[in-house]
């Protein structure tokens, strides 16, 4: 019987998803956290690793004698050594499209809070502003009608379309940029991200984090922003260069900041400044966490790893 550990499942599975079907695959052993020291020793007999954020490089794979294949339970895959596992004869695989609607919900959750003030004027009742007021209603936020409002997106794949089908329901005009769609209906293409920097009102990141991408908003790009500008980003931390948007946000070159990710996770800093901006939210990475998508998540690896056994692997990576 093949022998499958689940390296470090917490985040996917805290106690709430039913493991029945994969446990059926094989013999299931589930961490849900491992440290550094404890790897090699909880995986040495594995045939098959589920993984989420664990280093899987050179040295930790010579020490896996029995290990034949590696389900990623993510999309993004930098913690794998690729090229060395291709090497030795080893099979990963991820999972893409699981957190589409969930991320896409969470993007514009951000916008609507940044924009409505939801929870800052329900704390407004909860400390009695209202009722000490002589009018039938009262804000302390200038909230903005998103109709008509201009919409760019940075990266239109799965999360980025459905996140422009939601603001299109709400009135708004789309403008974005893509490596490789270049012709939606009912959308403005632009061809450099710059464009829809200068133009835009709500400027939404959805792309990959790469060599090309990293710190894309930075001092320079965020200079471009117009000062009613709000920028969301649900994507990866590394996007954003978190100092250049802190001094955007301190000197009103923006208005705002809806962030989901950040550089460091969790923060090291207690008193990360970002976090605690007045024209800032964050939320800690959780926009994907959804009981539904998480249960999806669950039950692509289960088919990833169905498919594996089979002698017909899918959803396999390959080496740049």
């Amino acid at each position: 019987m093949l022998n499958i550990v689940v390296i470090d499942g917490y985040t996917l599975n805290p106690g709430d998803l039913n493991l029945t079907e994969l446990q059926k695959l094989g013999n299931l052993r589930v961490h849900p956290r491992s440290s550094n020291e404890e790897l090699v020793e909880r995986l040495k007999d594995a045939h098959i690793a589920i993984v989420n954020k664990v280093v899987f490089n050179k040295h930790l794979i010579d020490q896996l004698p029995h290990l034949k294949y590696i389900a990623v339970t993510a999309t993004g895959y930098n913690n794998l050594d690729i090229s060395y596992l291709k090497q030795k004869n080893i099979l990963a695989s991820n999972v893409k499209g699981y957190g589409t609607f969930a991320v896409a919900q969470h993007t514009i959750s951000l916008i609507l809070e940044l924009t409505n003030y939801v929870s800052k004027h329900h704390q407004d009742c909860i400390n009695n502003k209202w009722n000490q007021t002589q009018d039938f209603c009262f804000w302390t936020y200038p909230m903005k009608e998103l109709y008509q409002k201009k919409m760019g997106i940075i990266g239109m794949g799965n999360i980025g379309k459905q996140v422009a089908i939601i603001a299109q329901a709400l009135g708004m005009e789309i403008y974005y940029h893509s490596l490789k769609d270049k012709s939606i209906p009912g959308m403005k293409y632009l061809q450099n991200s710059d464009e829809i920097f200068k133009i835009c009102d709500i400027i939404s990141l959805h792309c990959s984090l790469n060599h090309q991408t990293e710190h894309l908003i930075n001092e320079q790009s965020l200079s471009l922003f117009r000062p009613e500008a709000i920028l969301i980003n649900t994507s990866r931390g590394g996007l954003i260069d978190e100092n250049a948007l802190k001094y955007a946000l301190d000197k009103n070159i923006i208005s705002g900041a809806g962030l989901d990710v950040l550089t460091t996770e969790p923060p090291v800093d207690k008193h990360h400044p970002l976090i605690h901006h007045p024209k800032c939210i964050v939320t800690p990475h959780n926009a994907w966490s959804s009981i539904e998508t998480r249960q999806r998540l669950l039950d692509m690896v289960v088919d990833n790893i169905k498919s594996y056994i089979q002698g017909n692997p899918k959803n396999v990576i390959e080496a740049n």
